[in-house]
């Protein structure tokens, strides 16, 4: 019982859970971090979407067993190495789901409910569907993350900013290429035989659309700090000096596709490498001072 436990827990794969902490970007940018309810609220959130999008790792896993049996890397994933038996799995993942909705109709509003459902559906149809459509597969990645920053805002009933739309779409598609690059490369002549849709690319073409989302991502937020609407609202143009964490964090990054063939994980590059990290935990201090002291 215990080892099946700790299958489906790692199937859940916890380390991609850190994707979820997008859901705290309108808690701290609407300047109610320090207010115990919403911030208990957006903590509920956080694990309800990491259950729900564990669920979904589940469930695409069951979808790919063929072809993960064969992955150099996926092949060590419990359902695909046959350590987890797809019946457990399937039970547990219905269990959860159950009742992350339940949670969902609990805390708040029905529109984070439609979000969290919405959430799930677009998921379930990417493993199905939209994973194998050029360019939508990418597209579909990044909406997963925009609803995530949507339902953070829901959760805690606040206006969602069109700047942290932009701000959301673009970064999200930036990794979504750099994974799509990484797996290109990582693979090499097989990866059509791992990924069909991976034939529609090229390293040069990936190469191309992560110039111009990487230059979009840089333009928006620095717009997003010295405009009108966020220097009202905060009433300091401060924000501005966050940028060159920003700078630094998403230069970083490129290094680590290019020179050191990362970013078919992010969560992992996040975690793991030590000068992105110190970036990010500046970048938040550096953000909280600026809007709470």
């Amino acid at each position: 019982m215990n080892r099946t436990l700790g299958l489906l827990f790692r199937s859940m794969r916890p380390k991609q859970w850190t994707k979820n902490l997008i859901l705290f970007a309108a808690l701290i940018f609407s300047q109610h971090f320090l207010y115990p309810l919403p911030l208990f609220k957006t903590i509920a959130a956080f694990f309800i979407f990491c259950v729900i999008s564990g669920c979904v790792y589940i469930i695409n896993d069951l979808f790919d067993l063929k072809q993960d049996k064969i992955h150099p890397i996926k092949c060590t994933r419990p359902l695909a190495s046959g350590a987890l038996t797809p019946s457990a799995a399937i039970v547990a993942t219905i269990v959860l789901l159950f009742l992350s909705i339940v949670s969902a109709v609990m805390l708040t509003n029905l529109t984070f409910v439609f979000i969290v459902l919405l959430y799930f559906i677009l998921q379930i149809a990417y493993s199905i569907v939209l994973k194998h459509i050029v360019i939508l597969d990418v597209f579909s990645i990044a909406a997963g993350f925009v609803l995530r920053a949507i339902a953070g805002a829901e959760v805690i009933e606040v206006p969602f900013s069109t700047w942290l739309l932009f701000c959301t779409i673009l970064l999200s598609l930036f990794l979504a290429l750099s994974k799509r690059r990484h797996e290109l490369i990582l693979l090499e002549d097989d990866a059509i035989h791992h990924r069909k849709i991976l034939f529609e690319y090229s390293p040069y073409l990936l190469d191309q659309m992560i110039s111009v989302v990487t230059a979009s991502t840089v333009i928006t937020y620095t717009l997003y700090t010295v405009s009108e609407e966020t220097v009202s609202k905060f009433g300091t143009d401060r924000l501005k000096y966050t940028i060159p964490f920003v700078l630094y964090g998403i230069f970083r990054y490129l290094y680590l596709i290019h020179q050191k063939n990362e970013g078919g994980s992010p969560e992992r590059v996040m975690l793991n490498d030590l000068p992105l990290l110190v970036c990010i935990l500046l970048y938040g201090i550096t953000v909280g001072l600026i809007l709470y002291y």
